[in-house]
């Protein structure tokens, strides 16, 4: 009898909240909003406004590295001067 193998397959660096191209709900960016509202939103269900202007409910948290939305960048960096 032949003796089998194993291999460890090692898991990719998939970042699990960017957009993989599926139709899931994955963010493609992650906004800028009202610190005081991503709670309320999280909890309630309530839309958010990005500073960018588009709207939806929070399902997610950004992690360190996650693609954020240019032009929210943009207008949080204006805002900062």
């Amino acid at each position: 009898m032949k003796a089998m193998s194993t291999k460890t397959l090692e898991k990719p660096d998939v970042d699990a909240d960017a957009d993989t191209g599926d139709d899931d709900d994955s963010p493609k960016f992650f906004h800028y909003v009202r610190k005081n509202k991503i709670a309320e939103s999280a909890v309630m269900g309530n839309y958010v406004v990005a500073l960018c202007g588009e709207t939806f409910p929070v399902t997610k948290s950004a992690k360190p590295g996650s693609p954020v939305c240019p032009d929210c960048k943009k207008i949080y960096d204006r805002m900062k001067k």
